[in-house]
């Protein structure tokens, strides 16, 4: 009676559709479970979906081939670019500050992984595809094993006649050893160096507050005569310094108006000023005291609400060009945007997603959130015009062909670097046309783990096809053997720099391992071993530009020597 069910649920050398979709969310489903299981302090996560494939895949359940590709591409395309849109606005700005420091011993790690793999290739009989395969299992690094994929497609489109090995094979047997080499690292790391999680956790603080841009806001009585009777607009030039004057209030009187940059200071006026630490106090210092003048803070007579860009005829306008304040007497006193706050300067752009603090009359913030939009609903709901026309852009970019000479084919960005790449751009100037950037965090998550999932069975189900025979075939200890030169070389020599000659706290360093392997895993142990969120931040720092440099690794080394 469910001879039905059996059939549907049992392995099939060629499987129906229907069968195919089964395998695929047994897979995913199963591997999902199992990467929630904890290992002491280390759970797998989606990469788990990856060795349930391998599992499934030697049983004999198998993808129809018709779909295992798309299956495969479109995963790996919607995997980067959710990882792009994500960490694109903090990848850009961290190049202001110790980003180019951090990205720099990040991406030497990715070019000594490189040098292994090529003297291994030069010194062993294995064959550069599996090498590289091995490579990127060892580095824990999907988009190199997929822009590896697509490159020896290309090449046996070119040269029909030539057998080309799977890097899947390698990449599977690599991978679990990859993991751990990064997770030893960097316990052997803090153990040997007599690491105090608490001591570093300090040394941050202490380094943050001394560089930390966040915007406050104080109140300010106007006191010394050479600024009395001079406009708002001569006195912030001549102190210099990017401050908002978001409320002003009379000596003597309780009214409190937001003033234009026309307006003329008298003798112990109370200003509200928005800037940076170091940029307020030293305009208090500048031109008066603090003040406690509590009537300046009464919103009796001036609103103060928060608003939402989605209106697109405010996207991409700068806010002297919305002229807000003399058209509806409303200022805006801060901007938040990708959780960062921006001094609300005229010449600021406004990106689809922004908030703005704006103050002012009820009436006027109504007339203004007919103009910005506000619909914080539509905030909640992915725009799929514009997400699909970001994915379809990062496809074009992706497949541009890049001829360099003596190579057999143009070397292309591939469905790895060519939507990441555009999900950065788009990150960075806030979209294209229609094509914004924001998306609210949930759909970025959600978008990014499906596809590492669908990619993650499909590679698992094709290399498990084979898994058995081709470890015994090529005597997969010799894989892990290499694996583990081209992992723990690499990551000592970067502890050694990174700590005695950089000088980078140790947690951040932590971070700027897990990135430098793209390696979620070791980035999740990492944050509860050291019981601390900084290794995100630098891992977010490292990981496009860590990224892009593996593809091309990954990509040149199967062109050259393949």
């Amino acid at each position: 009676m469910f001879d039905w069910l059996i059939n549907l649920l049992s392995p099939a050398e060629n499987p129906s559709l229907v069968q195919s979709l089964v395998t695929i969310m047994l897979v995913i489903g199963a591997g999902i479970f199992f990467g929630r299981l904890k290992l002491g302090k280390i759970t797998f996560g989606v990469s788990a979906v990856m060795f349930t494939g391998l599992i499934l895949g030697h049983y004999g359940y198998r993808i129809n081939a018709d779909i295992l590709d798309f299956i495969r591409d479109f995963g790996l395309i919607l995997f980067v670019y959710g990882i792009g849109l994500q960490v694109g606005p903090s990848f850009f700005s961290s190049f202001k500050k110790e980003g180019i420091k951090f990205n720099l011993l990040a991406i030497s790690v990715v070019l000594m992984g490189g040098l292994i793999t090529f003297i291994l290739s030069k010194t062993t009989t294995l064959s550069i595809e599996n090498l590289v395969g091995i490579m990127s299992g060892s580095v824990t690094n999907t988009p190199g094993l997929g822009a590896a994929k697509n490159t020896i497609e290309e090449l046996a489109q070119r040269f029909p006649g030539k057998h080309f090995d799977d890097p899947a094979v390698g990449y599977a047997i690599a991978y679990p050893m990859g993991v751990f080499a990064i997770i030893t690292s960097i316990i052997l790391s803090k153990v040997l160096l007599k690491i105090d999680t608490e001591v570093e956790m300090r040394k941050f603080r202490l380094m943050k507050i001394n560089t930390e841009e966040a915007l406050i806001h104080k109140k300010v009585r106007i006191t010394n005569p050479h600024f009395f009777g001079k406009s708002i607009h001569q006195t912030l030039k001549e102190v210099g310094g990017n401050i908002v004057v978001s409320r002003l209030k009379n000596s003597g009187s309780e009214a409190v108006h937001s003033p234009t940059l026309d307006t003329l200071l008298r003798e112990r006026d109370v200003l509200m000023i928005v800037g940076t630490e170091k940029d307020v106090d030293h305009f208090i210092e500048e031109t008066g005291r603090i003040s406690t003048d509590l009537f300046i803070e009464s919103d009796s007579e001036l609103c103060v609400k928060n608003l939402f860009v989605t209106n697109p005829s405010a996207v991409h306008k700068k806010l002297a060009e919305l002229d807000l304040y003399n058209t509806y007497d409303i200022k805006v006193t801060r901007v938040f945007r990708a959780g960062k706050e921006i001094v609300p300067r005229p010449s600021l752009e406004l990106f689809y997603g922004d908030k703005l603090r704006i103050i002012g009359s009820e009436e006027g913030i109504a007339e203004v959130e007919k103009i910005i939009g506000n619909q914080e609903k539509k905030l909640e709901e992915p725009d799929f015009l514009s997400l699909f026309g970001g994915l379809l852009l990062g496809i074009i970019v992706g497949s541009i062909p890049i001829v360099i000479p003596s190579l057999p084919i143009p070397i292309k960005l591939g469905f790895a670097a060519g939507p990441l790449i555009v999900a950065l751009l788009i990150s960075r100037y806030g979209g294209i046309s229609f094509i914004h950037s924001y998306i609210n965090n949930g759909a970025v998550y959600f978008m990014k783990d499906l596809g590492i999932c669908l990619f993650f069975a499909a590679v698992g189900i094709h290399a498990g096809e084979n898994f058995y025979e081709n470890f015994i075939k090529f005597n997969g200890w010799v894989f892990l053997l290499y694996g583990c030169a081209i992992a723990y070389i690499p990551l000592i020599i970067a502890v050694v720099v990174g700590r005695f000659f950089m000088k980078i706290n140790y947690l951040q360093l932590a971070g700027i391992l897990s990135g430098s392997y793209t390696d979620p895993a070791a980035l999740s142990f990492s944050t509860n071993y050291l019981d601390s969120d900084i290794p995100i931040q630098s891992y977010a720092q490292v990981y496009p530009l860590v990224t892009i440099f593996r593809i091309f690794v990954a990509s040149l080394l199967i062109l050259i020597l393949s």
